[in-house]
Parts: C-alpha cells; structure tokens; sequence
C-alpha cells in the first residue's frame, strides 16, 4: 500500500515543513541518508502543548507530542525525496523529553514515534533509538526528534 493510502487510513497526513527556528536547515541528505533537524511537536507553527512531562502534560499526551515530531520529521525529509515511498528505511531516532527531574519514562514518550513508524512502514519503520530526559527544549516543548532516513 502506498505511504499516502496508509496515513489517510490512519487519519494523518504530512503537514507543512516547520520553519526553522534559528540558523539551521530543516533536513540535509549525504548520499542515500537524509538527517533531519530536531523537530518540535509543531502544528500551523505553533505547538500545540507546552511544559514538562508529568506535571504540564501526561505520558500519553507527550507520546502524541511525539507522533506530531515524526509528522514534521517526515515533512522535513521530503525536502530529499518525491514521496516518503523512496523511505527504505528508517535508520535512528533520537528523542528528547522535558520532563520533571523525578521522570523516568523517556522511553515510553519516545515509544509513540517509533510505534507510529511501525505502523506507517511496517518492517521498514524498525529503527535504533535513544530516549533522554533534559531539563528544558526550545519554546518549552514537550519532545525534541530528530530521525535519520535512509532513501532511494
């Protein structure tokens, strides 16, 4: 099924590319990879939520942060490619999460990206990862991603 059937399905779709925030590119492609910059939870140029996970927002509401970070992240590679069809695969994520000092569950934030990658591109979605918690992110964000795409 064509990428585009599949987020249809799904109820999503690709948004806009987020504008860059300081001095820095959305993505850059080096040969057959494409490295996006950390994407915000961005949505029509604002965020939707802000604060730290587990007092401003809860674990469910940031791993739907995170899904909105794929989203941009995914808007940001086709700068590179034609259709997200030429993905061939999903390499790494790195996520980021503002929450309190005493949250641990970085890993489960991170889990709504790379569940929603499962989902969109099956075996091909399946990536390495790191999940870390920081004491803040631009705009006081929720979740920072960033993803590494290797393309056609």
């Amino acid at each position: 099924m064509p990428i585009q059937d599949k987020l249809k399905e799904l109820g999503l779709e690709i948004p806009p590319i987020p504008a860059a925030l300081a001095a820095y590119i959305p993505s850059k492609r080096s040969g057959n990879l494409v490295f996006t910059s950390g994407q915000l939870p961005m949505v029509a140029g604002k965020l939707r939520k802000t604060g730290k996970v587990s007092k401003d927002l809860s674990l469910e509401e940031a791993k739907e942060e995170a899904k909105q970070c794929v989203l941009n992240a995914l808007a940001a590679t086709l700068l590179h490619i034609e259709s997200l069809d030429k993905i061939k695969s999903i390499i790494k994520l790195g996520v980021f999460v503002s929450g309190t000092p005493d949250f641990t569950e970085q890993h489960l934030v991170a889990n709504g990206a790379s569940e929603l990658l499962a989902t969109i591109f099956g075996e091909k979605g399946k990536h390495a990862r790191f999940a870390i918690g920081v004491s803040s992110l631009p705009l006081d964000a929720s979740v920072e991603l960033e993803m590494v795409v290797e393309v056609e």
